[in-house]
């Protein structure tokens, strides 16, 4: 059975999670409190780099979320998250790489500032900026009548972008400006799979005090 390592807060292991749930498949999900569980020589075994989130299946051991979605999608194919037309590919692939290039260093940013931890206001500016960035790029690809990126099909540009979207509000980043974003994540949100992995407000707040020591080190 595939074993799958992660955190309840962590938006690159619920890109993963998601995509188990659609698929149907079954796995044993091994949870991760990262107050030191990444370090344990046991975890390090799977992933020397200490992140989240890890698939292993029988001996072989995947790290990085988006090689997890490719390995999940050539092995477990149907049903398939990744178009085969060369347009469509290429557009999945712009959305996932966008938001996993983008996303990060700007969330870090506007997290400090909304843990009172320091950070210049220009790079506060700048992080903001970014964001608006993004959702402006995923609200001109996203259609009035359209429940997802390509049309009617989910696809890994949904999964990726979508849990990194629906985090936004977090970090004090309103959707209300981009009404196709806003549609898409609400279509998004009634799926089991969205509700099954979506973290509690209680989670989010318990997870404060330990993100702010981390993030005081960087």
């Amino acid at each position: 059975m595939l074993q799958f390592y992660y955190s309840r807060l962590s938006i690159n292991a619920r890109r993963v999670w998601v995509t188990l749930l659609e698929k149907k498949l079954e796995f044993e999900p091994i949870l991760l409190k990262l107050n030191g569980d990444q370090f344990q020589p046991d975890f390090l075994k799977l992933n020397p780099f200490h992140h989240i989130p890890v698939l292993v299946d029988e001996d072989f051991k995947i790290f990085e979320s988006l090689a997890i979605l490719d390995y999940l999608e050539a092995k477990y194919p149907s049903p398939s998250f990744m178009p085969t037309a060369a347009q469509d590919i290429a557009k999945v692939r712009m959305i996932e790489l966008v938001t996993v290039n983008e996303f990060p260093p700007a969330s870090i940013v506007l997290m400090k500032e909304m843990l009172d931890v320091t950070v210049e206001d220009k790079k506060i500016e700048q992080a903001k900026q970014t964001m608006a960035t993004v959702l402006k790029y995923f609200d001109n690809n996203l259609t009035e009548n359209s429940l997802y990126f390509l049309g009617e099909q989910l696809t890994y540009a949904d999964i990726v972008a979508g849990t990194a979207v629906d985090a936004l509000p977090n970090l004090g980043i309103s959707l209300e400006p981009y009404p196709q974003v806003t549609k898409w994540v609400e279509n998004l949100r009634q799926r089991p799979s969205w509700q099954q992995t979506v973290p509690s407000p209680e989670e989010i707040e318990k997870s404060k005090a330990v993100m702010k020591a981390i993030l005081q080190k960087r």
